[in-house]
């Protein structure tokens, strides 16, 4: 293992400390391993918060911003936030017209944010959950709600924590939330492994020619693993999976994100996007402010996911409103 740390068990609680340090007009540390805005809730906004593992930034905890999440609440590398983090981040981010729990569909993440819930009920405080599931890989069409929350999640982010930003009541918040979960999905391409560092080895083996298509950004098995294609092929299978389950046609507007999953650079991102463009065009499809670059990765793992979230005038003018955090700024 080669990576730059003192103590493994120190890791996340040392990234946080020197986030903090880097952005003290950002962020701030509440009790453990909560990361919230500078100065707190927002007083009369609804406030959002979410949690995961480390191991993902700019996901979860970068985020945290104007216009964007209110509270996160911090897991080891790919593992869940404690309940009791859970619960700070909820209160936390209460500025007196409620919280919305925002976050991935993932096994870790649902019990403790419903066990936080649960713990809250008697706080007479409005309280809504939205799970997000992008990921088209993981679960048939069908199944839905069993589907993974992967890079997609920083639309979904961004469209509500806008919403918030402009008054959105709770309910307001909670539904455009769901709106964007419904319409977006993605799918993304590992070529090499990455390593979680307190336990010192790759989180699968692959061999140096092959790719796991569909993998998920904890290495959770994809689709098919085979031999490296190239990258318009790569997008044209990617696009011919998305594209079926978002109903686009001529003339519609749709978000773009082409993210690195950690190692993939900028520029073979952009190779990836003039694809994509390509084919969207070709459908007569406008895509709306393309996002590429590392928004949501899997520590150093190699590789890249695509996600569309189609647009109406709602959602379009909710992805561009201002925002502003150390890592995205609209």
């Amino acid at each position: 293992m080669k990576k730059i740390l003192n103590e493994p068990s120190a890791y996340v609680d040392e990234m946080l400390g020197g986030l903090c340090v880097a952005f003290p007009s950002d962020y701030q540390l509440i009790g453990g391993r909560v990361l919230a805005r500078k100065g707190g809730a927002v007083k009369g906004k609804v406030g959002i918060v979410t949690g995961g593992g480390s191991g993902h930034l700019p996901v979860f905890l970068g985020y945290v911003g104007q216009g964007l999440l209110d509270a996160c609440a911090v897991g080891n590398v790919f593992a869940g936030p404690r309940v009791a983090d859970c619960v700070s981040a909820i209160r936390a981010a209460d500025g007196g017209a409620g919280v919305l729990t925002l976050y991935g569909n993932y096994g870790g993440d649902r019990m403790n944010f419903d066990m936080a819930l649960e713990q809250l009920e008697s706080a007479a405080l409005p309280l809504s959950s939205v799970r997000i599931s992008d990921d088209v890989a993981s679960a048939a069409i069908a199944e839905r709600d069993k589907r993974r929350g992967v890079a997609g999640m920083v639309l979904v982010f961004k469209v509500a924590g806008a919403c918030a930003q402009a008054g959105g009541t709770l309910q307001q918040v909670t539904a455009v939330a769901q709106k964007a979960v419904d319409a977006c999905r993605s799918i993304g391409v590992a070529l090499t492994p990455c390593v979680v560092p307190e336990s010192g080895r790759a989180s699968f083996a692959i061999d140096e020619l092959e790719i796991e298509f569909g993998m998920g950004i904890h290495g959770e098995p994809g689709i098919w693993r085979g031999s490296v294609k190239t990258a318009d092929d790569l997008t044209d299978e990617m696009l011919d999976l998305l594209l079926p389950e978002l109903n686009l046609s001529k003339g519609d507007s749709t978000a773009v994100l082409v993210n690195s999953l950690g190692a993939t650079p900028h520029e073979e991102l952009f190779i990836v996007y003039r694809r994509v463009a390509q084919v969207l065009g070709q459908l007569g499809i406008r895509a709306v402010m393309p996002l590429i670059g590392r928004y949501a990765t899997s520590m150093e793992m190699a590789g890249f996911s695509l996600s569309l979230m189609p647009l109406d005038a709602e959602l379009e003018g909710l992805l561009q409103a201002p925002a502003d955090c150390p890592f995205w700024k609209v």
